[in-house]
């Protein structure tokens, strides 16, 4: 049994499914309106907020209750589509 075919084969898939997405910094603008947006919304602190598999995410956001959070906005709205408690 040769296994040849089912290397070529996978070697082909991962060609075509093309770079994984690595996470990315906002432009500078887009960072300042994320802020003001999670300002409004009443988280005091974050950690990081970056772009990742087309989501923004931002980690470690502190609300004004102190509750810490992960955060996904939708690019498009900047609207908070998930909130994850740590």
């Amino acid at each position: 049994m040769s296994f040849r075919p089912l290397a070529a084969a996978l070697v082909g898939v991962a060609l075509l499914s093309g770079p994984a997405l690595a996470d990315e910094k906002l432009p500078p603008d887009q960072q300042a309106k994320v802020e003001e947006i999670l300002k409004k919304e009443g988280f005091t602190k974050w950690d990081e907020i970056e772009l990742d598999d087309g989501m923004i995410e931002v980690d470690d956001a502190i609300d004004a209750n102190g509750k810490q959070f992960d955060l996904k906005l939708d690019p498009k709205t900047l609207e908070i589509v998930k909130r994850k408690a740590e």
